[in-house]
């Protein structure tokens, strides 16, 4: 195991640094094969691979030097990190509004301490000043940590609790609303909030960051503070996501909780609106409204909470030629719902029919969505459609997949009656379902083409 000085490092690394006397936070040039390098030396984990030096460069990225490259290593002096937040006290100004910050465990601004290697959370309102002071520009602000984990470990657990908590914000006056949350299963989140929490006089805004806040191109800090405007200002009452708009930093979206979706794994840009428009950009002390038909803010404290989960339902991404056992296997394991994301218009093929039908015939209810996110299910165009109906399979006309998959695990939480789950499942509640899509509800440029090309020119330069 190597001292502080090689911290992280062993094996071929461990010699490479060793031959040329660097170690940790050395400020280098590396010469290797592929190139000159500078900048300093960072600690590695001691779980990580023996093959590379790791380099803080000048611009702030951090890359990954192959030992097996490095021809010289010049060290011209030490450069010790330590990335403590600072803190100070959020002025409190009694003309500005009330903004509650819930974190769940997304990292929302943040540095790495890169003497540990471990990621420190800015959360505490004087930490949050510290590192984000425009934030007092905009409200008062006040933060509660309900959970610390990554955005795949969120559960019905944390979406109950993280409900209830709005709901008792709300009843205590607050003014907006915003939740601090992982980007990957952020939209999951979006959607079950939104059925939990129906009719909330206050925004409710979730935010997040593609980038963390050690990288010059993070969106954590205009993330947050679009967000915050968005929950203090902003006249939209509903369960939202609050991301970049375009890949540059000109504005944010406002998406609705239940027609969002992340779709790229690394953009800024990440999320969109699906099957509509975003409802409004936030910009610095603006906000342009896109869409008129959401809730407005009120001034009452009445919310609707209700927290009924039921986890045993599926989504199942139908392929050709899946099997019916994949069917008959969450029968057997005592699931009450499957949501499926089939191909085209709502379509699966004809050996899963049996499976369907005893699903049908064991209570278990059983959703079409389309895996093409775009576009409504029409079960009543092919006789496949038609002949799936008949097996008791119900069209989820345009909710996305992984919001069908949520409602479901909602109504079924409240009743097992088929009827009424149906009910429950049919009727729009937070604009999962929608009457049309507009004409510009739609759109993937593909890149390449002559007009495309032209069109993108124009903005990225």
């Amino acid at each position: 195991m190597s001292s502080d000085r090689y911290k992280g490092y062993r094996g071929r690394s461990l010699d490479c640094l060793r031959k040329f006397d660097a170690g940790v936070w050395s400020d280098v040039e590396i010469r290797s094969s592929r190139g000159d390098f500078r900048g300093v030396i960072l600690p590695r984990s001691e779980t990580a691979d023996d093959a590379h030096i790791v380099l803080k460069i000048h611009n702030g990225y951090n890359i990954g030097i192959d030992v097996d490259t490095v021809e010289s290593i010049t060290e011209f002096g030490r450069i010790e990190a330590h990335y403590k937040i600072p803190e100070k006290e959020f002025p409190f100004d009694p003309g500005k509004p009330n903004v509650k910050l819930f974190g769940t465990g997304g990292t929302i601004a943040s540095r790495l301490d890169y003497r540990t290697g471990a990621v420190i959370p800015a959360f505490s309102p004087g930490e949050l000043y510290g590192s984000v002071p425009e934030l007092a520009d905009i409200c008062n602000l006040r933060t509660e940590k309900l959970y610390g984990v990554f955005s795949e470990n969120m559960g019905p657990e944390q979406w109950k609790g993280t409900a209830e908590a709005i709901g008792r914000e709300i009843e205590n006056g607050v003014d907006g609303i915003v939740i601090g949350h992982g980007t990957d299963t952020m939209h999951h989140t979006a959607a079950i909030l939104s059925f939990m929490v129906q009719d909330p006089p206050v925004p409710i805004v979730m935010v997040g960051s593609q980038r963390s806040s050690d990288r010059p191109s993070s969106d954590a800090a205009l993330n947050l503070m679009n967000a915050t405007y968005a929950a203090a200002r902003s006249d939209i009452a509903e369960v939202m996501v609050c991301m970049f708009g375009p890949t540059s930093d000109q504005y944010g979206l406002l998406h609705r909780g239940t027609r969002v979706r992340k779709m790229h794994s690394s953009y800024r840009s990440t999320f969109r609106t699906i099957g509509d428009i975003p409802l409004a950009m936030v910009m610095k002390d603006e906000i342009r409204v896109l869409k008129d038909d959401h809730r407005k803010r009120r001034k009452d404290r009445t919310v609707t909470v209700n927290t009924a989960f039921d986890p045993r339902v599926s989504i199942v991404y139908y392929y050709p030629n899946m099997q019916p056992d994949i069917i008959d296997s969450l029968i057997d394991n005592g699931y009450r719902g499957i949501v499926i994301a089939g191909t085209g218009l709502g379509h699966v093929n004809k050996p899963l029919y049996p499976a369907l039908k005893r699903a049908f015939d064991q209570g278990v209810h059983v959703y079409m969505t389309v895996q093409t996110l775009w576009g409504y299910v029409q079960m009543f165009v092919y006789d496949t459609g038609r002949d799936m109906m008949d097996l008791g399979v119900i069209p989820a006309s345009n909710m996305l997949p992984e919001v069908a998959y949520m409602k479901l695990c909602w109504a079924l939480g409240q009743t097992m009656d088929r009827e009424e789950v149906r009910r429950i499942m049919c009727t729009p509640v937070a604009g999962e379902i929608t009457e049309r899509e507009p004409h510009n509800g739609y759109m993937i440029l593909q890149g390449g083409i002559p007009e495309v090309e032209e069109f993108i020119s124009r903005y990225n330069r």
